[in-house]
């Protein structure tokens, strides 16, 4: 069922993108194509880096959160990540542009995140915020 679950975000996800893109965020997607391609890359990485993401933030995670006791910041390290993830996806594909940088990054990833999670809600293909939310909520970070 998750294979299939994901084709159907997939599209999803994309139209998102393309919100986002249509909002003042500074993030600039070129077509419906490319936000698809998007959508996917933004999925792979959030799977192929999560393990090194979390070694790398995962010590001062540890120490700032004393060790998840305090959950905003545990919450702050899941949006650092998201927007890792979506600023390496624009880095990587043609067509897909943050204007102003690091800035157009934060406000993207987070309005990406926040719609197409009360999207997917909406019309019932209920899933975490990130794959790496889901990861760094579930396991111990030893």
């Amino acid at each position: 069922m998750g294979s299939l679950l994901w084709l159907l975000q997939w599209p999803i996800r994309a139209v998102v993108l393309l919100i986002v893109a249509w909002l003042p965020l500074g993030v600039e997607i070129e077509s419906f194509p490319i936000a698809l391609l998007s959508a996917v890359v933004i999925g792979l990485l959030g799977t192929l880096l999560i393990w090194p993401l979390k070694l790398v933030l995962g010590p001062v995670w540890a120490i700032t959160s004393l060790g998840g006791l305090i959950s905003p910041v545990s919450l702050l390290f899941n949006w650092v990540i998201t927007v890792i993830l979506f600023g390496l996806a624009a880095w990587l594909i043609q067509g897909f542009r943050l204007k102003n940088g690091l800035v157009s990054a934060i406000l993207g990833a987070v309005v990406y995140t926040v719609l197409s999670t009360v999207i997917l809600r909406i019309v019932g293909l209920d899933v975490d915020f990130t794959r790496a939310s889901a990861l760094l909520s579930n396991l111990p970070l030893a």
